[in-house]
Formats: structure tokens, C-alpha cells, sequence
């Protein structure tokens, strides 16, 4: 079996796919509306791209990070964004929290990485994280078992 032989679940099952396209709307809207710059967005939905080696996703929201803003050291630094001094305080509960809701399957939220978050992040911040970061693992997911082709 190639890639060609995959089902594309968005030609399958348009109404499915346009909700997934509806709800990513409202999650960036939550996001914005919690005060989450769009760059930034971008780079937590990179974050969970990256943990889930979603190389489709990887060359959207790189190139829609760039767009928003974002520097490319931010973006080329991410994988390994703890070793740098590139995120403030809020940013790092962001991503530490995105990380979490990635690897659920691993050891679920730990509670040190909710309290963590909740030090520096508002409600309103650490649900629009969460839902950015369930968001984009539905995306990561509807490409990976789809092979969206990722070429030059």
C-alpha cells in the first residue's frame, strides 16, 4: 500500500471534515479572545505538530508563524524551548501544558504541570490552550491517517 491508496477523510466525509473546520475557528477564536498573541498560537500548534511528527502540519504553522510575526529562532528552537531563554513565564505554562494534553496517553495531566500553569495562566488562558492543543492533535491526526502529501 503507497500513499495514494489512502483514504482522504475529508473527501470521504465533508460534513466531518467541516465541523473539525468549524471548531478550529472557535478554538482560535477562544484563543484570541484570551489574549494569546497569533504567533504564539501558531508555535503551541507547532509544539503538538512536532510531538506528533505531523510533517504536513509542521510546514503550515511554521510558515504561519513566520506570517504572524514570530521570529524564526523561536520556531527553529521549539523542540528544545526549556534549554532557552526565547519564552516568558506564560509561554512556558503554554507549552508545558501543550505538551501534557499531547501526551495524555503517557501519564495523563500531571498535576504538577496543571498547578504550574495555573500559577501564571488565567482560566481563560489555560483553556485556551487546552483546546488549541486537543485542536490540533484532531488535525494532526485527520493528516497523518490521510498522508497529506508534504512536498517541496
Amino acid at each position: 500500500m503507497n500513499q495514494d491508496d489512502r483514504v482522504n477523510l475529508g473527501k470521504i466525509a465533508p460534513e466531518l471534515y467541516r465541523a473539525v473546520v468549524s471548531l478550529d475557528a472557535q478554538v482560535t477564536q477562544r484563543a484570541r479572545a484570551a489574549g494569546l498573541a497569533d504567533g504564539f498560537v501558531h508555535l503551541l500548534r507547532l509544539r503538538a505538530s512536532q510531538i506528533n511528527h505531523c510533517a504536513f502540519c509542521l510546514r503550515m504553522h511554521s510558515r504561519d508563524a513566520l506570517a504572524a510575526g514570530e521570529s524564526s529562532d523561536r520556531i527553529n528552537v521549539l523542540p528544545a524551548w526549556r534549554e532557552t531563554q526565547y519564552f516568558n513565564d506564560k509561554e512556558r505554562a503554554a507549552l508545558e501544558l501543550t505538551e501534557a494534553v499531547t501526551l495524555v496517553a503517557r501519564d495523563q495531566i500531571p498535576e504538577t504541570v496543571y498547578a504550574e500553569a495555573a500559577e501564571v495562566l488565567s482560566s481563560e488562558e489555560i483553556a485556551a490552550v487546552e483546546w488549541l492543543a486537543i485542536q490540533m492533535n484532531v488535525w494532526n491526526r485527520v493528516a497523518i491517517a490521510s498522508r497529506y502529501p508534504v512536498g517541496p
